[in-house]
């Protein structure tokens, strides 16, 4: 019998991306009058897709956003990531590590296919993932629902209490629960620093978290230890 799943959150896990997209968010907003400063920008957006995004913006801030905002923030985006994005520090000794305990694992994010994709790429990564990268944009709800995490169990065979989520996002560890998933909080990306987050993080009570992803390894073997319950 295989262990058990692990599925990364893509953005602030496997990546540090996460202050890169929330400042080139604030500024594409910006340019539909849409001005908020950074701390409610990751407030309301952090770990959310852009359906979601447009969503939040129109009925908060009646504001609909252009059809082309997705573009324009993947190329603003995709500029940045060019000259700045860089791997979480550890990934590849924690994938070397899954790989020789022999347990599976995946990228389930809120950002579009060709997002994550130019991600994995840019840091190195991509093949390591391929070919289980699967977007929110391959389900009806993102994060906070928890459809994205689901179908990533589905494809890969494996029931949802078989499956341990690493989040960095509120929205994401409420997916991870709502699913019935284990879920880590992972606290080492470039915005985690932030107090309010960390807060909201500690009240929604992960089974475990950590600031440095090499913990991870020692953690996944307490699982392997216990029995498998990936919670508590």
């Amino acid at each position: 019998m295989r262990d058990f799943l692990v599925i990364f959150d893509c953005d602030g896990v496997l990546v540090d991306s996460e202050p890169i997209a929330l400042s080139v968010l604030g500024e594409m907003l910006g340019t539909q009058n849409v001005n908020l400063n950074d701390a409610v920008i990751a407030d309301r957006f952090l770990g959310r897709s852009l359906g979601t995004v447009t969503s939040i913006v129109r009925q908060e801030f009646g504001v609909e956003l252009p059809d082309d905002f997705p573009a324009m923030i993947r190329r603003r985006l995709f500029e940045r990531y060019d000259g700045e994005l860089r791997a979480i520090p550890g990934v590849p000794a924690v994938l070397d590590g899954l790989d020789a305990r022999a347990i599976p694992y995946c990228v389930a994010s809120s950002s579009l296919p060709e997002r994550i994709e130019k991600s994995l790429s840019v840091t190195g990564l991509l093949d390591r993932f391929t070919p289980h990268i699967f977007s929110a944009s391959m389900v009806r709800a993102g994060k906070p629902a928890p459809d994205l995490f689901l179908f990533a169990a589905r494809q890969l065979e494996f029931e949802p209490s078989r499956c341990l989520v690493i989040e960095d996002s509120p929205a994401g560890i409420e997916a991870a629960r709502a699913a019935g998933m284990g879920v880590f909080a992972f606290g080492g990306g470039g915005h985690a620093r932030n107090a309010g987050l960390r807060e909201k993080i500690a009240a929604l009570k992960p089974d475990a978290w950590f600031d440095a992803l090499p913990e991870l390894l020692q953690r996944v073997d307490r699982v392997r230890s216990s029995g498998l319950s990936l919670h508590g």
